[in-house]
């Protein structure tokens, strides 16, 4: 047995010995696999669970700098319908079924499809748990693929990958939320975590976003006035969006700070919005939406980074601050764009700060020059790098799942030139769309594209 051989077994040994498998186990042989099956037939090429490599600094060595460029593994998707029900801060007349049914309907219309056509889904809503198996009976019980990922980038990429692997033609993601936030007297119910760790000291969301701005202002200088620009950036498209909870109502940096704070230092108009409303969107094979009476938007790449539950470990930013940078890479590397090919970015704003983390994550500029970015006006509807166009959760809506589906939606809509002229951009081919943040450790990213990459 030669050298190579020899550290190939001893790779398979600490494999068995960290999954518990005995020797001889034959788990790897049953499935017909070997370690070279996985690409590790040079060990020197593999980072494997059981002997990581040493850990690198935030602008260190990729962890997938030794793989040569990937293969999109969407490149056979199109989004061909996208559609938002009505939004509003409350919608007493109108229950989570009927939001959900309105937003399929919505999204096979824009689509030019019928439910016939349909044969994957992923339905589900906040309060009553609407589920996609449940939801299966409304297209006649037939035989179909059901996701199980949660609306918004994640479950746009499995269905994709459903797509991609022919486990469905046809896919409709939809997701509702109303009637969820009835105590006023109190912060609303998902950003009070109801766990041993978080409950007992009164945590919640804010409060574990706020602690990752502290440390990055700590650590950078980054200053007050910078936060206040997202936010007023993000109102700002939100002002001029008629579909917006908060159409029509203008704001500055100023106005952000004149309001009360919530958990230092965000401001009240630092902070995402509570709303209620639905989503959908239809995906199908690039060939199919040849035949459709519909702009086709294709996925051009994307990746999940998590790190730990949301809302139950210390949001430690030493740790959890770059969350997002690893997913950003994997899509760049899927899609062989750059930074200067994105034309505009619906990145994920339950806070201001958040738009500067993901900025600096996803290499737009150095760690710490975040607030030199925004505050040069770069990401507002005329600079270089308009983020957020239709409003976001800060102001267009924020309903329990469905803002997580908004984020690419939002981005299919802009692509298509689907928005009001004063939020429209000029011809814009490439988009990115976020998930997640800092304070929940995760943070999902996908590409989008008017062409193939």
């Amino acid at each position: 047995m030669g050298p190579e051989a020899i550290e190939v077994a001893a790779e398979d040994r600490r494999i068995r010995c960290l999954f518990g498998l005995r020797e001889g186990s034959g788990v790897l042989e049953r499935t017909g696999l070997a370690l070279e099956d996985r690409g590790v037939a040079d060990p020197e090429s593999f980072h494997g669970l059981a002997n990581p490599p040493p850990r690198q600094g935030a602008s260190g060595p990729d962890r997938c700098a030794n793989i040569d460029r990937m293969r999109n593994p969407y490149d056979g998707v199109a989004i061909v319908g996208a559609y938002n029900t009505i939004q509003a801060k409350q919608l007493p007349n109108w229950t989570e079924q009927g939001l959900v049914l309105d937003a399929i309907r919505g999204a096979l219309g824009d689509a030019g499809l019928t439910t016939d056509d349909v044969d994957g889904v992923n339905i589900s809503s906040w309060v009553t748990r609407i589920n996609s198996r449940t939801t299966a009976q409304w297209f006649g019980g037939r035989p179909m693929w059901t996701g199980v990922s949660s609306p918004g980038v994640e479950g746009v990429l499995e269905a994709a990958a459903a797509i991609q692997t022919g486990q469905a033609e046809t896919v409709v993601i939809a997701t509702a939320q109303c009637g969820e936030y009835t105590d006023r007297e109190s912060t609303v119910s998902w950003t009070r975590p109801e766990n041993e760790f978080v409950e007992c000291w009164g945590l919640y969301t804010a409060a574990e976003f706020a602690l990752m701005a502290q440390r990055h202002m700590h650590l950078y200088g980054t200053p007050r006035a910078a936060l206040s620009e997202v936010a007023a950036s993000i109102r700002s498209n939100g002002a001029l969006n008629p579909d917006a909870i908060f159409y029509g109502r203008e704001c500055s940096p100023a106005e952000v700070e004149a309001s009360r704070m919530v958990a230092d230092p965000f401001h009240l108009l630092d902070c995402c919005i509570a709303s209620e409303g639905g989503a959908a969107m239809v995906l199908t094979t690039a060939e199919r939406a040849k035949d459709l009476d519909c702009e086709p938007i294709f996925i051009l790449g994307g990746g999940l980074d998590r790190q730990g539950m949301s809302y139950v470990t210390a949001p430690v930013w030493d740790r959890y601050g770059w969350v997002g940078r690893r997913a950003m890479k994997m899509t760049f590397e899927q899609s062989g764009l750059t930074h200067k090919d994105i034309d505009f970015a619906e990145f994920y704003d339950p806070f201001s700060f958040e738009i500067i983390r993901q900025l600096e994550a996803f290499g737009f500029c150095k760690e710490g020059e975040g607030a030199d970015f925004v505050l040069e006006g770069r990401i507002r509807i005329d600079g270089d790098l308009p983020v957020v166009t239709n409003g976001g959760i800060m102001s267009y809506s924020h309903a329990g799942v469905a803002q997580l589906l908004q984020k690419p939606i939002a981005a299919v809509q802009q692509l298509r030139g689907q928005i009001v002229e004063d939020l429209r951009l000029h011809e814009p081919k490439v988009a990115l769309a976020t998930n997640g943040g800092s304070g929940a450790l995760f943070c999902d990213v996908m590409a989008l594209g008017k062409e193939l990459a």
